[in-house]
């Protein structure tokens, strides 16, 4: 028997200890077991403990669960993360709620240079499916791990598209690993074992409660760099999701639709509201988070040489230059030109890809 992962595993069944306080328990003793062997007058005095949290841990005896659990494991060959170890998702790690205890059945690298999650609405729409498609198969040669949720829709699609193109995929779910939910995607499922994984932090023998899937949604935001909304609407999962996303510091994208379609009115508030860039390509996302390699960078650059700017084009390079990014009451100012032709010559950069907009009316020179 494992006895660090057993101690590991029970401090998650204490009562009235939650991942915080897993957290903030390891930072005051190093491991699980000396969480359990501490005096209760040392527990009582660790902020944010207090002596009904350090009574419960004194008073564990339900060790027999772990036991359970620790065979189930070694059954099903789960790999368990606890968050003191090496292999551990680092960026989930950064954020304040992480999971203290992860289960893990798959082979991707969990801490891959590159991480994108991907999430939308159950029921989306042929739109929905063919771009999201599209951006996957687009991501295929830029050696990065999608992550999404494993449910019916634009996960799903998300999943599949990975698995076509070859890119490892992760699917985090809001239950044990004894089960699949939904039932229809085992085969998927178990697809992306072989290329990939399905990750938790919920023991054998929890359903897919309605509850979970906050919990599930908050693993899928933190492990990721950039999270991609492709359909939601304003009170989907996904805008929760994003929201979580921008609150752990990540990078939100969201894929614009039309003002009528209610499946994109999620993403189209996101964008609105300056929660979420505009993509609708991947180049778009490689471009933003500066993950398009130097040669490319290079090749592009050589190429925009040849574009022959106006004389309006050439005032606002000059000045954009000059900084990193520029606010477009500045390059009104700075230019000496009207309104409508800053405008006119900023998008007509934009659509070269010379020039891109940034939130709050910003913009920059494109790397």
């Amino acid at each position: 028997m494992n006895n660090d992962l057993l101690y590991q595993i029970a401090l998650t069944l204490v009562p009235n200890i939650g991942d915080v306080q897993a957290k903030v328990l390891m930072n005051s003793y190093g491991d699980a077991l000396s969480v359990f062997n501490a005096p209760i007058k040392h527990l009582e005095r660790v902020e944010g403990i207090g002596s009904v949290r350090a009574s419960n841990i004194k008073s564990f005896k339900n060790f027999s669960s772990a036991e359970e659990e620790i065979k189930f494991i070694e059954k099903y060959k789960i790999t368990p993360l606890f968050l003191t170890d090496d292999h551990y998702p680092k960026r989930l790690l950064n954020c304040y709620d992480s999971p203290a205890l992860l289960y893990y059945r798959g082979n991707a690298d969990l801490n891959k240079n590159n991480i994108v999650s991907i999430v939308g609405t159950r029921n989306h729409s042929e739109y929905g499916k063919q771009q999201c498609e599209k951006l996957v198969e687009e991501l295929k040669q830029e050696n990065i791990l999608i992550i999404s949720g494993l449910a019916y829709g634009i996960d799903t699609i998300a999943h599949k598209a990975s698995l076509k193109n070859n890119i490892p995929t992760v699917g985090v779910i809001a239950h044990g690993l004894d089960r699949i939910y939904p039932p229809q995607n085992k085969v998927l499922a178990k697809q992306m074992i072989e290329s990939g994984g399905l990750l938790t932090d919920f023991r054998s023998g929890t359903k897919p409660d309605k509850q979970n899937f906050p919990r599930r949604n908050r693993i899928v935001a933190g492990m990721c760099d950039a999270l991609i909304v492709i359909e939601s609407g304003v009170k989907g999962g996904s805008l929760i999701t994003a929201e979580l996303a921008n609150s752990y510091n990540k990078d939100v994208f969201a894929l614009p639709g039309r003002v009528i379609d209610a499946k994109s009115e999620g993403c189209n508030f996101l964008i609105k509201n300056n929660k979420a860039s505009l993509i609708t390509e991947a180049t778009d996302l490689l471009e933003l988070m500066n993950w398009i390699p130097k040669e490319k960078i290079k090749q592009k650059k050589q190429r925009e040489l040849f574009i022959e700017l106006t004389a309006d084009e050439k005032i606002v390079i000059e000045i954009l230059q000059q900084k990193d990014s520029l606010q477009i009451d500045e390059l009104y100012a700075k230019s000496g030109l009207s309104s409508s032709a800053v405008a006119a010559a900023l998008l007509m950069l934009e659509m070269q890809g010379i020039v891109s907009s940034l939130p709050g009316k910003l913009y920059k020179i494109t790397p």
